[in-house]
């Protein structure tokens, strides 16, 4: 059995691996790039009007024989860990006759934002594969892992070939809402793998523990007590630990939560997979409001009927504005022309619940802007989506591998200092053989 990282080895994102035995060739994720070689927030859009070749060229695609159109001898399949772009985000590129595996929950969440984004990736072939459940493609064996992280519906990965062995972590942590899921995993873990291909997104960052989703439902809902004041929160609509934690504090201090129509639509989606709120007759502080854009996009594109599907759960600006106090509501840049249309908000909480490296992009920066103007008070509420060293500490001790890959990271040249197994610091594009 072979390996290669095609992205991966000296950033954060754009996630790759390629594994292959005599008779079959796989893919481990297919994801966009966070960051451009300057270290910059990648954007595609500078690129989109390139062909495959032009991508590849760049650096933008990696070379991958039989993986797009036009290919002979197809790659046999790709598997996608979680539903997060830098996992997934360049799958449009892939020849439609590859089969994708992925969890149910997972192409449900790529198929909501083809409709609320810009993104194009429709998968023709899917196969759902299951929880700890082995399944094979050719003479590669796999097996799921379900893991805790910030996305819904993500995996790490057993690959076995030839009695040798590779375990490809994805993205994952012990101190979400699902945290239950890596104890479990610790018990669980398979042994003496050949290969670790570890992420290290938090490596070089503080060394403290992480909040865990409990203390951040501490922290909202201390916050959500003060008297007379709006409450804003800006965080991800598919971190879904998140909109519980925010959800459960607006429980505990009686307010009322409103999402938008993208939220609520997630919500309504994965609670088919879990149990989580969304709007409806059991969650009647839940209200969902309508944005401007998002509207007059939806409409313009010919999916008005999404919009249908909530309006028994709409909460007008109006609304808004004679109950301020009782509301939390979950914003994003784009709602600064809503916001504009509520009275009676200033002077009201606003709180961060993302990745501080965000704050750096220039619609983040204008809308906060916005809300100081607005003499409102900025708090960063955020724990993150990957593991803190301690938590890879534990996975490592719970495989024991026999070589860990430093993967997902700008840092890996601190694993030597971190972990006693052996490090094999491979570069991007480069062979092993096992």
């Amino acid at each position: 059995m072979n390996f290669k990282i095609h992205r991966g080895t000296k950033e954060i994102g754009g996630s790759c691996v390629e594994v292959w035995t005599e008779n079959t060739r796989i893919l481990l994720d297919f994801g966009m790039p966070l960051v451009e070689k300057d270290g910059k927030e990648f954007d595609f859009s500078k690129y989109k009007n390139l062909n495959v070749k032009e991508l590849i060229d760049r650096g933008i695609l990696p070379n991958i024989e039989g993986l797009y159109d036009n290919s002979k001898n197809l790659i046999d399949s790709v598997i996608i860990s979680h539903p997060h772009q830098d996992h997934y985000g360049l799958s449009n590129f892939i020849n439609e006759d590859v089969r994708h595996y992925l969890g149910e929950a997972t192409h449900k969440i790529i198929e909501i934002n083809n409709l609320f984004t810009p993104q194009e990736i429709h998968l023709k072939k899917t196969t759902y594969f299951e929880k700890s459940k082995k399944f094979k493609i050719g003479d590669i064996s796999i097996t799921p892992y379900w893991v805790d992280h910030s996305a819904f519906d993500a995996y790490s990965f057993l690959v076995e070939a030839n009695c040798k062995s590779i375990f490809y972590s994805g993205d994952f942590r012990s101190h979400g809402r699902k945290a239950k899921v890596f104890y479990w995993f610790t018990h669980n873990a398979p042994q003496n793998v050949d290969y670790l291909l570890l992420e290290g997104t938090t490596i070089g960052r503080s060394g403290k523990l992480f909040n865990t989703e409990d203390e951040i439902e501490t922290e909202l809902t201390k916050l959500f007590k003060q008297q007379g004041k709006i409450n804003l929160i800006h965080t991800s609509g598919q971190n879904i630990d998140r909109l519980v934690s925010v959800f459960r504090a607006c429980i505990k201090t009686n307010k009322i939560l409103v999402i938008d129509v993208y939220v609520a639509t997630v919500l309504r989606e994965l609670s088919k997979f879990a149990k989580v709120p969304y709007p409806s007759e059991n969650f009647r502080n839940l209200k969902v409001i309508f944005p401007h854009y998002m509207c007059n996009r939806l409409d313009r594109e010919g999916n008005k009927n999404v919009l249908y599907q909530f309006t028994k759960y709409k909460i007008t600006k109006e609304e808004i504005s004679n109950q301020a106090e009782k509301i939390v509501m979950v914003v994003r840049p784009s709602m600064q022309i809503d916001l504009e249309h509520i009275n009676k908000i200033d002077g009201g909480n606003f709180i961060y619940s993302m990745w501080e490296g965000y704050l750096q992009k220039s619609t983040t920066k204008r809308f906060i802007d916005y809300l100081t103007n607005r003499k409102f008070t900025i708090h960063k509420i955020h724990t993150s989506g990957h593991a803190d060293t301690e938590t890879l500490k534990k996975m490592v001790e719970a495989i024991k591998p026999k070589n860990i890959v430093p993967i997902h990271t700008f840092e890996k040249y601190k694993y030597k200092n971190i972990f006693n197994e052996p490090i094999v610091e491979l570069k991007d594009g480069e062979t092993r053989s096992i």
